[in-house]
């Protein structure tokens, strides 16, 4: 298979755990990439760390630091939020240059919450894409099945059309598609290279779809995604990107990241034929 695998750092988390750590954690495990989230890097530098420190251990270790996770509010409709967001925005894509990082999800936090009209969020992700321009990296436009706005492939696919930006990035998510369209067709609507990063999970029978949470997730193959679909839908695109686990299961933390992040890759690789 082409894929390569990455691990997003919600998987692993632990009392204690640095950046520095999780990348250990990630490498040795054996994963390409690892998928930081801005307050972890926050948080490492308010304790007297630097970026240079942690993309030096990333290339030590061999991972690319593929997209970071961070929520400004660049897509709502009230201007003095929307500011802030767009500065908290420029703020996220300057770290990502200063590890080397192409990504930076943008997900449709502060609209995910209620109804926003679609047309005038195109010319804010215009914006943004713009923004990160000048950093040198990629904002890739997120959908959250839990969301009102921006919930479902069809939404994104409209503002990628519509904001008049070429060569627009989609971040998609087994269950976010799952939680927002019940199913998982759509795929083969994304062109060869749009599809930029894909977060892998699974979602079990229980709690129904109208109650299931972010802290469900469970370890792909473990739930009811149909993982054959999938993959060949990924295939039918050309997708030769990576795949990012992405979990938020207490009863994983439990049991200690390194536990979690091996039995996450064996069983990711199992889903899609890589064993």
């Amino acid at each position: 298979m082409p894929f390569s695998y990455c691990l997003n750092t919600s998987t692993i988390r632990s009392d204690g755990a640095t950046i520095l750590d999780m990348i250990d954690t990630t490498a040795d495990a054996g994963y390409d990439g690892i998928e930081p989230w801005v307050a972890e890097l926050d948080a490492w530098v308010d304790g007297g760390g630097t970026l240079a420190q942690v993309k030096a251990r990333a290339d030590e270790r061999g991972l690319s630091i593929v997209n970071l996770i961070g929520f400004p509010e660049w897509a709502v409709p009230e201007d003095d939020r929307r500011a802030k967001g767009f500065e908290e925005a420029a703020r996220c894509f300057q770290i990502a240059r200063d590890l080397g990082c192409p990504c930076v999800a943008a997900p449709p936090f502060g609209i995910h919450d209620r109804n926003v009209d679609l047309l005038p969020v195109t010319e804010r992700f215009a914006e943004l894409v713009d923004l990160a321009a000048e950093s040198g990296v990629t904002p890739l436009l997120e959908y959250w099945g839990i969301a009102q706005t921006l919930g479902r492939t069809g939404e994104v696919l409209m503002i990628a059309a519509e904001c008049g930006r070429p060569g627009v990035q989609l971040l998609a998510d087994v269950f976010h598609m799952y939680k927002g369209s019940g199913h998982h067709v759509g795929f083969e609507h994304f062109g060869a290279g749009r599809l930029g990063l894909v977060h892998v999970n699974d979602y079990p029978a229980s709690p129904t779809r109208a109650d299931i949470t972010d802290a469900d997730r469970v370890y792909p193959g473990d739930g009811l995604a149909p993982w054959p679909q999938i993959v060949a839908s990924l295939k039918t695109i050309g997708f030769t990107g990576m795949l990012s686990l992405e979990l938020f299961n207490e009863a994983y933390w439990a049991q200690g990241p390194t536990v979690v992040a091996r039995e996450g890759l064996a069983k990711l690789k199992g889903c899609v034929g890589d064993v």
